[in-house]
């Protein structure tokens, strides 16, 4: 049993160790629907996850009720699933699975985005079903921010780009929701935002947070699903505030996975893990 007794007279304390625990992010559908072996793609996902020691799961495009219900038949050690329940299945497709209790959940949609030019009403629509799920754990004081804007379908985060304004919408609500969480903050997911952008350097600046890969993570985007001839972007992240420190970060899910049928990639995304250290 660890001593966990005040040091003895005279001489000073130990100091506090500071807790640690292991996040990691996926976007788990990315290809398309039909025909790509999604129950399988999920059953390797989900096993994949539960046979390691990741304390937190945040999990981007889980899309229905049944899109979940194959993640959690999988995620057996996971006894919590935090998501706020729409018509269709999570509301943004947003679903945080953990191995520890969960003492609050809120999600908060971004709201409809500005009127662009060149940007349909249906885009529109599409991009107010996004937003962000705040799952809080009481006994570390800790938050998780699982998130998953609008695509960019041009791969264009330039401010003359039809999408920057969408983008920009949705980072400022997300910035508002991040300053507003009264403690320790890890920040999760797809954000579809370039990593060398203006506008994902303008949300670090907002809201303080650092990069679990200090900007050293590959492109998170597979290069075999864009079109010839465009090149793969860091689209996806883990981000710490308020005392939260990364010790190490790695990927998941680069190679292609055995699965039943022949080898394929779980997602068109590779997947991101973090060990975070909290301070006490």
């Amino acid at each position: 049993m660890k001593d966990t007794r005040p040091g003895r007279a005279g001489g000073p304390a130990p100091a506090a160790q500071p807790a640690r625990l292991s996040v990691l992010s996926l976007n788990t559908r990315g290809v398309p629907l039909v025909g790509s072996r999604l129950a399988r793609r999920y059953a390797k996902i989900g096993a994949t996850v539960d046979a390691g020691n990741a304390d937190i799961a945040c999990f981007q495009e889980v899309f229905s009720w049944w899109h979940l219900w194959l993640l959690a038949r999988r995620l057996r050690t996971f006894r919590y699933a935090s998501f706020r329940v729409s018509a269709a299945g999570p509301a943004g497709g947003l679903v945080t699975f953990s191995r520890l209790p969960v003492s609050g959940t809120t999600y908060r949609a971004f709201g409809l985005p500005p009127r662009v030019p060149g940007v349909s009403q249906a885009a529109r629509l599409r991009a107010a079903l996004k937003g962000a799920l705040v799952t809080e754990f009481a006994r570390s004081g800790l938050y998780v921010v699982n998130t998953h804007p609008v695509a960019n379908r041009d791969g264009d985060w330039s401010e003359s780009g039809r999408f920057y304004a969408l983008h920009r919408a949705q980072l400022d609500v997300l910035a508002a929701i991040v300053v507003g969480v009264p403690a320790a903050a890890v920040v999760c997911g797809d954000f579809n935002v370039d990593r060398g952008s203006s506008l994902f350097d303008r949300f670090l600046a907002d809201t303080g947070l650092a990069d679990a890969f200090n900007g050293n993570c590959p492109a998170t985007f597979r290069a075999e699903y864009l079109p010839a001839g465009e090149s793969p972007s860091c689209i996806d992240f883990i981000l710490t505030a308020g005392g939260v420190r990364a010790e190490a970060a790695s990927v998941m899910f680069r190679e292609a996975e055995q699965l039943p049928g022949g080898p394929d990639h779980v997602s068109d995304h590779i997947g991101l893990r973090a060990t975070l250290a909290l301070a006490p």
